[in-house]
């Protein structure tokens, strides 16, 4: 069974290359959001399996969204994602309750299965 993810990005053009890339390798993109207030609606909504969230959102960071979406313990894993290197955003990534981070230029389902279970 594949992978429901919900995308969060203020581009749509990185939400069109993201759906393409994560459907072409199995996943089931179930929807897109663009800015943390819709990806918190959109994930208590659609419940998806996988968030791939933008560290940099227009509303807020991607930092408070993990945290607010991975507070319970029992909401969707998170990966955040940015065009930035992760080392630009410090321990942050860590403290947020994402699973880790995977560069925009080297998303993939690989990269995001490496921090699956």
């Amino acid at each position: 069974m594949p992978l429901t993810v919900l995308i969060v990005d203020d581009h749509p053009s990185f939400r069109a290359l993201a759906r393409t890339v994560l459907q072409a390798e199995g996943f089931d993109v179930v929807g897109e959001a663009v800015d943390g207030a819709s990806a918190i609606a959109e994930a208590e909504r659609l419940r998806p399996e996988l968030v791939l969230l933008d560290a940099q959102l227009p509303d807020t960071d991607g930092f408070a969204v993990a945290a607010e979406l991975t507070r319970n313990g029992d909401g969707p894993a998170v990966v955040l994602t940015s065009s930035r290197d992760a080392a630009d955003f410090g321990p942050l990534v860590a403290e947020s309750g994402a699973l880790g981070f995977v560069p925009k230029a080297e998303l993939s389902a690989a990269a995001l299965a490496a921090f699956l279970p």
